[in-house]
């Protein structure tokens, strides 16, 4: 690297720096790639810099327009927008890049062993640009235990549960012991309530509206994947849920719509819930970009009549994460075997007709349902590695404005989970510095059925609570902190 010469006056240093000019020897390491001032300092005259970390020249939207301003990252991990030039000890420069909030993922899944297999799944968010992972599409029926211990291990990405009714429900008959069991979770700093009714339709109307209330008490919001995913009953789960938002009072996300929901009356389902939040209810869903959804063989959605509830056959049927086509003798097989996953074939939810339609609206996000979970290739849906990167090429592929889907990544989940995300996934003064900066000509999901295991494509750098967790393909630093309500929890 060429040294600045030593003559040169502490003014004309100052100068030089103030005009945004680093020295950087491309393709190194960070601290190799980035001159910091702190190195040196000495040599003129003890000169210290604004920051720890400057972003400079990255596209962002912030005011309500794309600007270029410098994006300072404090000590405490917060961040400043500069209305001058800012110095850094590590400077990245970033032209012809966007610098966005890190995206935030309200439902990440990492249900199997969590324990064992949460350092894969957060590896797989943070290469896709996420920097909070949160299980609100289940989560766990012991939430003091659940963050107890992950509280001593170190993370990729942010962390976070909701309370799962499901799970409880297997442990327990008693229905009111079944919601001491969710209050009990609230109490111990669950994000949510959580339950899946497809999966579990004996679910009576009484007991989900207990469940409900419960949330509306602790004031955080209820998660719901819907009773019904057949062409025939799906607008009836719509309704339900519209009905129980407004007979409990809860906030309520209807999760991934495409799929559950709106798979093929996706018009009529939005009309529902659009009519039902302009009456004031406070209702969300979401979407994930992808022609195809996957679950689990042993899962009631293929109880019999799966065929012709989905106009599927077994052949259809593709085990993910190998490539193998089903027959009959296999899916029989593998659905005795619990626990394995099968995806349907592209187009089987019509993007034109679905998660295009759905995007249109201010009341629905981007969500991944998903999750990687082993390798070197897990049978997770490619949606768990590549959703958020798949998402922003898909808007700019239609046309959509980038602000538009970056907010239904960032800023919109985050009103969903407040106030637990209050800092979170917005660009201003003091605002948490979880970041990601991606490149708009190149990025794009690269996971697959056949090989899920993918890192997402033009993802250069994603930074978590200030300090840069992943850089041009190689991952740097375990960041994450907890997302609950304990009291004592780090922020």
């Amino acid at each position: 690297m060429p040294r600045l010469r030593t003559e040169l006056s502490r003014r004309d240093f100052l100068k030089f720096f103030s005009s945004g000019l680093t020295v950087a020897l491309a393709g190194g390491p960070l601290d190799r790639v980035i001159l910091g001032t702190e190195k040196i300092a000495g040599e003129f005259g003890g000169f210290r810099s604004d920051y720890p970390l400057v972003i400079k020249k990255a596209r962002s939207f912030v005011g309500g327009s794309w600007r270029t301003p410098d994006i300072g990252i404090t000590e405490a991990g917060t961040l400043i927008i500069g209305e001058t030039p800012l110095s850094g000890e590590s400077v990245i420069q970033a032209e012809g890049r966007v610098v966005s909030p890190g995206f935030i993922d309200i439902l990440a899944d990492n249900s199997s062993a969590p324990e064992k297999t949460f350092g894969i799944f957060e590896k797989y968010k943070l290469t896709d640009g996420v920097t909070t992972a949160l299980q609100m599409h289940g989560g766990s029926e012991k939430a003091g235990a659940y963050y107890d211990h992950f509280s001593r291990v170190r993370h990729w990405a942010n962390y976070g549960v909701s309370t799962k009714v499901m799970r409880i429900r297997q442990l327990v008959r008693d229905r009111n012991e079944r919601c001491r069991m969710v209050e009990r979770c609230l109490d111990e700093g669950a994000l949510g309530v959580s339950h899946s009714l497809e999966y579990q339709p004996d679910t009576t109307w009484e007991e989900l509206l207990g469940y409900a209330r419960l949330a509306k008490k602790y004031d955080r919001p209820l998660f719901l994947h819907l009773r019904y995913s057949s062409e025939e009953k799906e607008l009836e789960g719509v309704e339900e849920a519209v009905e129980l938002a407004r007979s409990s009072g809860a906030r309520l996300h209807i999760d991934h719509l495409n799929s559950t929901g709106g798979s093929f009356h996706m018009a009529e389902a939005l009309k529902k819930i659009r009519a039902a939040v302009r009456s004031g209810l406070e209702i969300t869903t979401c979407v994930y970009p992808y022609s195809y959804w996957a679950t689990y063989l042993d899962s009631e959605r293929f109880s019999p009549g799966w065929q012709e509830r989905y106009h599927l056959t077994f052949s259809d049927l593709e085990l993910v994460g190998t490539g193998e086509r089903l027959t009959q003798e296999s899916f029989e097989r593998y659905r005795r075997q619990k626990g394995v996953l099968a995806a349907v074939p592209a187009g089987t939810i019509p993007l034109e007709e679905t998660v295009n339609l759905a995007l249109q609206e201010d009341f629905c996000l981007v969500a991944s349902d998903g999750g990687i979970e082993s390798e070197p290739k897990a049978n997770n849906h490619p949606r768990g590695a590549g959703c958020f990167a798949t998402a922003i090429r898909h808007a700019l592929s239609i046309g959509m404005p980038l602000e538009k889907m970056l907010e239904k990544m960032t800023v919109l989940p985050g009103r969903v989970l407040r106030p637990a995300l209050d800092h979170r996934g917005i660009l201003e003064d003091g605002a948490v510095a979880d970041l990601t900066v991606f490149d708009p000509g190149t990025v794009d999901g690269a996971a697959t059925i056949a090989n899920p295991n993918q890192f997402s494509k033009g993802i250069e750098t994603v930074i978590v609570k200030g300090k840069v967790a992943y850089r041009h393909g190689e991952l740097v630093s375990r960041n994450g902190v907890e997302i609950s309500y304990r009291p004592d929890r780090a922020a």
